[in-house]
Formats: C-alpha cells, sequence, structure tokens
C-alpha cells in the first residue's frame, strides 16, 4: 500500500543578486534539501530581480525552475550560481517593486530566500515592505568584499574563499616579480571597504596593502596621494636593497577618487549601474597608477615597467574551500528554520546570520544606515590591532624614515633629490 502524499506547506522562492560568490551554490542547495524536507515546494528564481521587475507573467515563468533534492545535492562542491544572478534593481526600475510582488503571488510564493550582498538585501526590503508581510523574506548575506554589519566580525561567505585563492595568486605575482626584478600592482575588489585587499596581502606578505579607508570615509582622494603612496614604496624598497615588489590596492579606491579628475584621464569611462554606483569595472585602477609611476621614473630619465593585473573577477567563482561549503549549508539551513520560526522574535523580515553555530537573525530594519537610508556598511577599522599588524607588515614610507641618518640619504639617492628636496617632497604623507 502506498504512502499518502504529503501535503505542501507552501512555496518558497530562492533568488541571487549581485556580482558572484563563492559558496552561492552550497546556499540554493541547503535551503532546497531543507525546505523540501519541510514539504514546501521550492523554486529557483534566474537571474536575481530581472524578470520579476519587468511584470510579464509568461516570460517570468520561462526562468523559473522548480527545485528538488535530486538537483543540488553536489551543487555546494562548485563555484558560480545555477540560479545565475545579475544587477537589477527593483527600487530603480519603474513600478520594479510593484511587478515583483504581482508575480510572486502569482507563483503562490510564501516564503522567500534572497541571497547577496548590500543591494540585494536593500531590494528584497523594498519587496517585503509592500507585501505588508504576505512574503516572509530571509535574507542570506553574501559578498567577497565582507563589507556587511555582521555582528562579532563574522565574516561574509565567500570572502575566506576569495582570500585563499587570492592570496595564491599574489604569492606566485610576489615570486614573479622577484625572479624577474619588477613591480607588479594587482587590484582586488572591495567597492566600500578594503577587507579583501587588506586580507590578501597580509596573507600573501605582499609589499603594500592601498585601502580607501586610510584616508577616512568622507571626500575625495587625490590620484597624486595614491601615486605617491606607491612611489616612495618603491623607492623605500630600492633603499634596502631591492627593486620588485607587489602592490594590492582595492578597487574601492576609484570610487573615491574626483569623477572630474577621472574623466580627463583618456580612455576612462565614468559610469554608474542601477544602483547608483561607479561602474568599476570601467575604470582600470591599476592601469592608472601604473602609467602615473612609469612618467614619474621617465622624468628621472629612468626606464621602469609596472605590470597591473586585476584578480577581481578570478576569485568570485572559485570553487568554494571547505571553509564556505560548511558555512553556507549553516546559512542555508538557518534560512529555512527562519522563515519556519513560530519564534514571536522571528516573524519579521532578517538578514540571516550564523553565530558560534547558532541562528542569530539580524532584523531588516536593524541593518539600514540612518543617514544613508541603505544598508550599512562594514569598513576596516584601522585604529584595529589587525590593521596594524598589516600596516607595519608594509613596505611605505614612514615618519622616522624621515630621520633616520642612513636610509633618508638612500631614499633621496633613488629619486635623484636631496635630503631636504625629499622631505619637502613626500614629508606630508607621514604627519
Amino acid at each position: 500500500m502506498s504512502k499518502k502524499a504529503s501535503v505542501s506547506r507552501g512555496n518558497v522562492g530562492i533568488l541571487v543578486g549581485g556580482g558572484p560568490a563563492p559558496g552561492l551554490n552550497g546556499v540554493i542547495a541547503a535551503v532546497t534539501i531543507e525546505a523540501r524536507r519541510n514539504n514546501l515546494n521550492v523554486f529557483g528564481i534566474m537571474d536575481g530581480y530581472k524578470w520579476l521587475v519587468k511584470g510579464d507573467e509568461a516570460e517570468f515563468k520561462k526562468h523559473v525552475r522548480e527545485l528538488r533534492i535530486s538537483d543540488v545535492s553536489r551543487i555546494h562542491y562548485d563555484g558560480g550560481s545555477i540560479l545565475r544572478t545579475s544587477r537589477t534593481n527593483p527600487a530603480k526600475t519603474e513600478n520594479g517593486v510593484e511587478n515583483s510582488v504581482k508575480l510572486l503571488r502569482k507563483l503562490d510564493i510564501k516564503y522567500m530566500v534572497t541571497i547577496g550582498g548590500d543591494d540585494t538585501a536593500f531590494g528584497a526590503m523594498e519587496i517585503a515592505r509592500a507585501t505588508n508581510g504576505e512574503i516572509k523574506f530571509a535574507h542570506v548575506p553574501k559578498t567577497i568584499d565582507n563589507d556587511l554589519p555582521l555582528p562579532d566580525n563574522l565574516p561574509t561567505f565567500g570572502y575566506q574563499t576569495a582570500r585563499d585563492l587570492g592570496a595564491t595568486l599574489v604569492k606566485n605575482l610576489m615570486e614573479d616579480a622577484r625572479t624577474t626584478d619588477r613591480w607588479y600592482i594587482s587590484v582586488a575588489m572591495g567597492r566600500h571597504a578594503g577587507h579583501l585587499a587588506l586580507g590578501i596581502a597580509k596573507s600573501a606578505g605582499a609589499t603594500l596593502a592601498i585601502i580607501a579607508e586610510e584616508f577616512g570615509h568622507e571626500g575625495t582622494i587625490p590620484l597624486d596621494h595614491i601615486c605617491d603612496i606607491v612611489e616612495t614604496a618603491i623607492l623605500k624598497r630600492r633603499a634596502m636593497g631591492h627593486r620588485h615588489g607587489v602592490v594590492v590596492i582595492a578597487e574601492g579606491v576609484a570610487e573615491r577618487l574626483s569623477p572630474e579628475e577621472l574623466k580627463q584621464i583618456p580612455g576612462v569611462i565614468v559610469d554608474y549601474d542601477p544602483f547608483g554606483n561607479i561602474m568599476l569595472s570601467e575604470i582600470e585602477l591599476g592601469k592608472i597608477i601604473k602609467l602615473k609611476i612609469e612618467s614619474r621614473f621617465a622624468a628621472r630619465d629612468e626606464k621602469m615597467t609596472l605590470v597591473e593585473i586585476n584578480i577581481g573577477y578570478v576569485l568570485r567563482c572559485a570553487d568554494p574551500i571547505p571553509f564556505d561549503q560548511e558555512y553556507t549549508r549553516d546559512l542555508g539551513y538557518q534560512a529555512v528554520r527562519y522563515l519556519l520560526s513560530e519564534n514571536p522574535r522571528h516573524q519579521k523580515n532578517a538578514m540571516i546570520c550564523v553565530d558560534n553555530g547558532k541562528l542569530s537573525p539580524i532584523m531588516f530594519d536593524d541593518i539600514i544606515d540612518p543617514a544613508t537610508k541603505k544598508t550599512a556598511i562594514r569598513y576596516v577599522d584601522i585604529n584595529s590591532d589587525a590593521y596594524i599588524v598589516g600596516r607595519s607588515y608594509m613596505v611605505r614610507l614612514d615618519k622616522r624614515d624621515l630621520s633616520d641618518p642612513e636610509l633618508l640619504p638612500k631614499l633621496a639617492a633613488a629619486a635623484k633629490m636631496n635630503e631636504k628636496e625629499f622631505v619637502a617632497r613626500y614629508g606630508y604623507m607621514v604627519k
């Protein structure tokens, strides 16, 4: 006699927004498995919010995939996303939020899991608000930038894998730099915060890391200041007897450069994505710095060649390391447990956080920055011991260098200046 089929408890939707990150498939798998075990139907929505905001039911249904345990049982090993992703912003699309609500209702979605960074979370909050509690949302924080405000410095999933591979790549560049006696400028992702660039540089032991937080959180950063940091690192290495090194710089530095200054640089395009962010992929930060530094040495009648390389896109779809394989399973499982929870404190829409193996949800309202009205950002704390340790191992101009009777003459000679000229030119950097 066959068993009676279980009665469905409703439908859960899953979508991925923003850029890829290692471990996306792990969350999708864990959500699907736990939801199916609890008699929920699971629908994967392709390409983030892209088809939701259009409001075309027929087209939307072509981009919805029902997920079963057999579809996802092994995908947690793999990079990328079986649901793909996009940067579509519901709040910036005409009727985008209303269309999204309409189509989620057509699919009879009762629960929604969104996976993404701050922009995806903001889109989820706008849609959740418009449903008036009809659909319960759980947002799983994802970004290799590690810049979402999780408690106790917990990492966002994908960060550890990106740092692991990034450190390996930079270590290889360091060996190439030593072998060929040259300098590399390596750009890592990190639109708002420099966690990844700093983490890679510290792990690999790179010569220097530059992150936007060094310059405060407001105002523009002069391009010449960035170039001065790189140039003096090169000069200091020469004074120490070495003519090679690797600089790791966070791409977010480019976002803090003056748009007017950028527009004056040949070949640079200043454009914006649907969330109002400068499209950093169009600004070749490493190349801009490379050409500036080379021209400075050329002015001293010296030919110097730097090599610039952007490692950002290499990291995003890497197969997750075991840390992220395990972490994403916890996050996906707890997302479903939160959605199904009858605990009175768990009835609001929330960002899912797993702290010491336990569910620790953060309510949507608590992750909004009151000043920007967007998701709060976790910056690198340059007063923390973690940053101070990283900074102490970098080769960069230091206040003590300008009073060192042995080093200062060598620095000035490397720059083809006298000591007084060197201090006058670069002394502002260490005040």
